[in-house]
């Protein structure tokens, strides 16, 4: 297929509302969010006690959590392969090829993104906030639900970039997931079976989705932040 036809049929697929292109990107948000979900609290919880602190080993687990930014999507999951597999440790639970194993994929790729990104947040705070808040009576608890609604934004940021990765990432999905269509069938995994095959249709059409996706996402953040011009 020329690319000017493709270009069109990936239109009229978005238009006329084909079901095998939704039901991929349904299952693209679902095992994103799902996933983001399930590593945001510890993360944003384990960013909290690094960067209030000290303890042995601390320096270690920041600059481990920033390394862990660059770490291959394809050898998370491979190595979740190899646990899930019917050999593997997991092998009983049956996650290998399934949606819920995606998820726990998702969740191990959103972690040290939302982790370290919420660290820098935290660690670039006013360390008067948390005093402050202590000095009003307030308890371990209130202290750290005030230090986090203050620092919201930046830790929404933080959630953001856990999406982008997630949303985007193809190793993992692939490799957990096994492109089942249907179920396991991921936008990004979608695009490389469909582009191998000479289909740029619905790899051009998802495409576009996956770039309104971003998009979306980082004008909705723009516009809570009320920034880049935008006013709540």
């Amino acid at each position: 297929m020329e690319i000017g036809a493709a270009i069109v049929a990936a239109f009229a697929m978005l238009v006329g509302g084909d079901a095998a292109l939704w039901q991929i990107v349904w299952t693209s948000l679902a095992v994103a969010v799902t996933g983001l979900a399930i590593a945001t609290v510890p993360a944003i919880g384990a960013a909290y006690l690094i960067a209030t602190h000290d303890f042995p080993g601390r320096r270690a687990l920041v600059v481990l959590s920033q390394a862990f930014l660059s770490f291959p999507t394809v050898l998370v999951g491979l190595i979740l392969y190899l646990m899930f597999t019917r050999q593997g440790p997991l092998g009983d639970l049956g996650l290998l090829f399934t949606p819920a194993g995606m998820v726990i994929g998702q969740a191990v790729i959103g972690f040290p993104v939302v982790l370290a990104f919420a660290l820098s947040t935290l660690q670039g705070a006013d360390p008067r906030l948390a005093e402050t808040a202590r000095v009003l009576g307030a308890g371990r608890w209130r202290t750290f639900f005030t230090v986090l609604r203050e620092l919201r934004f930046g830790l929404m940021a933080a959630v953001v970039a856990g999406f982008g990765r997630v949303i985007a990432e193809v190793g993992s999905a692939l490799m957990i997931g096994g492109n089942i269509e249907g179920s396991t069938r991921t936008i990004t995994t979608a695009i490389a079976l469909e582009t191998s095959k000479g289909e740029f249709a619905q790899g051009i059409a998802l495409g576009i989705v996956l770039v309104a996706l971003a998009l979306v996402v980082n004008v909705l953040l723009a516009w809570l932040q009320g920034a880049g011009g935008f006013r709540r």
